[in-house]
């Protein structure tokens, strides 16, 4: 059997590559994909917490968090499309449609 304290550092060290390349990378898509990260390392987090407690509720939270990170993935990859075909670039510096 695998101890809690490692899910629970395999999900800090994701969640900190998760930040780190949010703050780091200027390409949209690999932001997003450093968000989608995040989500799943919290998800690993909920998930071991689940199984430690044995309780189901961790687990129906995480069904949850998948659903809206789909809905969310296919919202955000559809605004990266449509910025990319107005804009011909995804370099998140280059992007300015909110100044005039």
């Amino acid at each position: 059997m695998i101890d809690i304290q490692y899910f629970l550092i395999l999900s800090a060290v994701l969640f900190s590559i998760g930040v780190i390349g949010v703050l780091v990378r200027r390409n949209a898509i690999v932001i997003f994909m450093c968000i989608e990260l995040m989500l799943n390392s919290v998800n690993l987090s909920l998930i071991t917490f689940s199984s430690f407690f044995s309780n189901y509720y961790g687990q129906i939270f995480v069904f949850f968090i998948m659903t809206v990170a789909a809905a969310e993935a296919a919202v955000g990859l559809a605004i990266i499309i449509s910025i990319y075909r107005n804009k011909e670039s995804i370099n998140v510096d280059e992007i300015n449609i909110l100044k005039w």
